[in-house]
């Protein structure tokens, strides 16, 4: 069997480590006998897991005691929702850097006065916005800190005058984060920290409980905050790998170890689209993403895109299709993707610009 290098944006690679032990616990779970994907979610067994799961989101971001953190089934999309169910009372604002953020703003708009503060749609949110004054009205203002299909990354934790929610789907886990700086933080769990099937939500407590509007009791952030993520039953497979996916991440040494790997990576793919005559980057650079590296083939040598998907991928190279809204390639570097398949990419890249010199 010839080698895969993974590169898909989700659901994507993931730790061996991680993997290897959740083969264990399907064949059985801490010694019960029973598979992992079986286990009743009452046991101590589970409860010793999810104990430990929020111990370790709490140690991996110095999560302060301010906050809460949830596990919840639904992905992001939902969360979209949640967030306006639950903080929106009067106004809020929305940066608009892509199509996850435009549908996270159409979701709040069906609950109340929320709005695009800025976009950077007139250049297929090739950038993040910049300029921009954030009022100080507003319930909250919320980003999106990467964005997948275009390649861009706000990448600081900016200071804000009001509430400042972020959604983080794509690169929670990637680098530091001063969380205390966020009113919620949250996102999907598929691109960094274990499968598809579960989000996170990290909350401040004091924000919560302000709305006037019934909130249904699903929909309501304290229901799980209460309930220990266990108000229902949990997607408890995909809570089991993410588990294992941050055991991984604080024994390579922490955010901080693979953060530094996580530069390395993109650096290295970056340069050589940028030395490379058939390849051009489409994120500004001041804005490129660590995680998700988008381009696409020179001006010129467009009718040469089919062949270098053929060409990459019979050499292993899987998932470097751009998203179908925008084409082109992208190559995604979450923290389980090694430097060894970056750097069989750039050969991948280095070769096929000889055969065409």
């Amino acid at each position: 069997m010839k080698k895969v290098y993974n590169f898909n944006a989700g659901p994507c690679v993931l730790p061996q480590a991680a993997i290897d032990a959740t083969i264990e616990a399907l064949k059985d779970f801490k010694g019960t006998g029973i598979p992992v994907i079986s286990v009743s979610h009452r046991t101590k067994e589970w409860d010793a897991v999810m104990d430990e799961c929020r111990s370790l989101w709490r140690e991996l971001l110095n999560i302060p005691d301010t906050h809460e953190v949830i596990f919840l089934g639904g992905g992001a999309s939902l969360q979209f929702l949640y967030v306006a169910m639950n903080l929106l009372e009067k106004k809020a604002a929305y940066l608009e850097t892509g199509v996850w953020a435009k549908k996270a703003l159409k979701e709040a708009k069906g609950l109340g006065d929320a709005y695009a503060i800025a976009s950077s749609a007139d250049k297929t949110y090739s950038y993040i916005p910049k300029g921009y004054e954030i009022p100080s009205d507003l319930d909250y203002f919320h980003i999106t800190t990467n964005n997948t299909i275009y390649g861009t990354e706000i990448k600081y934790d900016m200071d804000c005058p009001v509430n400042l929610v972020a959604d983080m789907s794509s690169d929670i886990m990637s680098r530091p984060v001063d969380v205390s700086k966020y009113a919620l933080i949250y996102g999907g769990a598929q691109k960094n920290v274990g499968p598809a099937g579960v989000a996170f939500a990290i909350i401040r407590k004091d924000v919560l409980g302000k709305v006037s509007r019934y909130i249904p009791t699903m929909l309501d952030y304290r229901t799980h905050i209460d309930g220990l993520s266990m108000f229902n039953t949990p997607p408890v497979f995909a809570i089991f790998i993410m588990n294992e996916t941050l055991k991984w991440l604080k024994g390579l040494g922490g955010i901080e170890a693979v953060h530094k790997l996580n530069e390395e990576k993109a650096r290295v793919l970056y340069e050589e689209i940028d030395r490379n005559s058939l390849f051009v980057g489409t994120a500004a650079k001041e804005d490129r993403s660590i995680m998700n590296v988008c381009f696409v083939m020179a001006p010129g040598k467009e009718s040469l895109q089919d062949e270098f998907f053929a060409f990459a991928k019979e050499r292993g190279m899987v998932g470097i299709k751009g998203h179908r809204s925008v084409g082109g390639f992208r190559a995604s570097l979450y923290n389980a993707c090694p430097v060894e398949a970056v750097n069989a990419l750039v050969a991948c890249m280095q070769e096929f610009e000889k055969l065409h010199k």
